[in-house]
């Protein structure tokens, strides 16, 4: 895996993968002017909410629950002495759709958590990362 980011200007930056798919990440703050991109942080946290996601779809499809969607949020906490670490992390899922078993979903939850998630176990090692989720009826 690489990825090559070259800067834009000030503290605008365009990431890109091996495919040539990029992001722009901008760590500018509110008071210095407009956000052009979301910051290297919040990009950690959306690659959370992503490998987490995958991981609890497909789950639940092997354990064939009909998901028609799953909305995740993160929230974090941060250190607040430099290096601004992440301290906390929860991910909470919404899966919604057809009559869902608790079970199956809190499997789904607890495999990703513990075995599959390369990004929530990895960040695990430096903060304390918890899961929660809702079942919705489609």
């Amino acid at each position: 895996m690489k990825i090559i980011s070259q800067w834009v200007d000030g503290r605008c930056f365009v990431a890109s993968n091996e495919r040539g798919n990029s992001i722009v990440m901008d760590g500018t703050s509110p008071d210095e002017g407009t956000k052009r991109g979301a910051s290297p942080m919040e990009l950690l946290l959306m690659g959370v909410a992503g490998c987490s996601s995958i991981d609890v779809v497909d789950i639940a499809k092997k354990q064939r629950q009909n998901v028609v969607d799953c909305i995740t949020t993160v929230e974090a906490e941060r250190a607040d002495t430099i290096p601004r670490v992440f301290t906390k992390i929860h991910i909470h899922f919404k899966v919604i759709g057809h009559d869902l078993q608790e079970e199956s979903i809190r499997k789904a939850v607890a495999l990703s958590a513990e075995k599959y998630c390369s990004a929530s176990i990895m960040l695990s090692k430096a903060a304390e990362v918890s899961h929660s989720f809702e079942i919705v009826a489609a």
